[in-house]
């Protein structure tokens, strides 16, 4: 993420010549696509599955898209709200464990978001943002495959089982991010949601007592349109 990031800024502060921005009492529509790396606090433990190991813990890869409305009310602030589809939830590297490999581990889930930011640009273009995020549970699964072998036999059994009885309904997190809109008006939005609500229903959802948050990166392309 830090690469991604690194170049991110780099596109901003080559194009600054060329960049956008709206008028003030302009309102704006943005529909975006884009991606989204996942992880859970307290989650350093694999699915009950798994019982006694504790892989490392690592982001869940998945995919975010949306909209997002804007009103520029003054020359270098503006108000944002927005709905979103996105993917979130946690992953664990693969493991050996008791004679049995251990690959592709995850808790994947889905939300319906609606994120609202102040947006503070710093020059033509380029925004600094944070705000409140809502998010509605849509969906929750365990995966993860077994592997055993014996000489040159092996067997594979995989696991994509329904786990959305045992997360919170509604979460509540705090974007940070950065943006920068080209002449096109095409607009880059990197963001990072921090988590504030525990999303695990189930206490020992992860083999622990622990409760866990939800913190989310995502990079978004979008298409700016004056209304």
């Amino acid at each position: 993420m830090k690469k991604i990031m690194t170049m991110v800024v780099a596109a901003m502060l080559a194009t600054v010549s060329v960049n956008a921005q709206q008028e003030v009492g302009s309102f704006t529509i943005q529909p975006h696509i884009g991606g989204s790396a996942g992880m859970m606090t307290n989650a350093d433990i694999a699915p009950k599955a798994v019982s006694g190991a504790k892989p490392d813990n690592t982001p869940n890869g998945g995919s975010m898209a949306g909209v997002e409305f804007e009103y520029q009310l003054a020359k270098s602030f503006s108000l944002a709200a927005g709905v979103n589809y996105m993917q979130a939830g946690t992953a664990w590297k693969d493991i050996n464990h008791d004679g049995v490999k251990f690959k592709d581990m995850k808790v994947e889930t889905s939300y319906v978001t609606v994120p609202v930011v102040a947006n503070v640009y710093l020059c033509k273009g380029l925004a600094l943002k944070s705000g409140v995020q809502f998010a509605f549970l849509m969906d929750a699964k365990s995966k993860f495959t077994a592997e055993t072998s014996k000489g040159d036999v092996t067997a594979k059994v995989e696991t994509d089982t329904s786990c959305k009885d045992q997360f919170n309904k509604f979460d509540v997190s705090i974007p940070v991010g950065i943006s920068y809109e080209f002449k096109v008006p095409i607009v880059i939005d990197l963001r990072y949601n921090i988590g504030l609500l525990k999303v695990n229903k189930v206490d020992n959802l992860f083999g622990n007592n622990g409760d866990s948050r939800s913190h989310t990166c995502t990079l978004t392309v979008g298409y700016k349109f004056k209304l």
